[in-house]
């Protein structure tokens, strides 16, 4: 019999906690289950696959907040605000939660209809939206969607490992970064 009030997002959640405290290689079915206060066995009742199936539920989890984030961070006058403002949000992001951030890189949807799958584009669309209003032409989206993620997945994840050992403020770097990001998006957009 299940603990009362424990169900599978109570357990996902959990792991969420656990992981951005301590890292991704700490989550175990038996930290976890401590955490919990249940036995190891009584979590393969909400997470059948066990340990690949919790960091799969905790990357849907964690796209999901993403997609949120990206979506209620897009300035409404679009451009290099929209770009900043997606950018603070992303880098707050990935400091609070480390874990559930690397769970993203972690996990492997099975197929188009998985809940990651469709977190992971909502995410991705979300990031679309900030894009928008450069007016840049469909089959260059894609190609500036992966610019933005690279830039905002380098400066959180460097910044979070303290990976950055200048003595330059980092909040500078990435200003000075998306104000080149938005003049070349500006520029290729009048190009056409």
């Amino acid at each position: 019999m299940p603990r009362a009030g424990l169900d599978v997002d109570a357990v996902t959640r959990a792991a969420a906690e656990l992981i951005d405290e301590q890292g991704l290689s700490a989550l175990t079915m038996t930290a976890l289950a401590e955490r919990v206060g249940v036995r190891p066995p009584s979590l393969y009742k909400h997470v059948p696959g066990g340990l690949p199936d919790l960091i799969h539920r905790v990357a849907t989890l964690a796209a999901q907040e993403l997609a949120a984030l990206f979506r209620d961070a897009r300035s409404t006058q679009g451009g290099a605000p929209s770009l900043t403002d997606v950018a603070a949000q992303f880098r707050r992001y990935v400091t609070v939660h480390p874990g559930r951030y690397a769970a993203t890189s972690a996990a492997e949807p099975t197929g188009d209809d998985d809940p990651l799958a469709i977190a992971l584009h909502d995410s991705l669309d979300a990031l679309a939206g900030v894009l928008d209003r450069y007016g840049l032409p469909r089959q260059e989206h894609v190609h500036a969607i992966r610019m933005l993620r690279s830039v905002l997945h380098g400066f959180a994840v460097l910044d979070a490992a303290r990976g950055f050992r200048i003595d330059v403020d980092v909040d500078a770097s990435v200003a000075w970064s998306l104000d080149l990001m938005d003049a070349g998006l500006r520029s290729a957009r009048q190009a056409r």
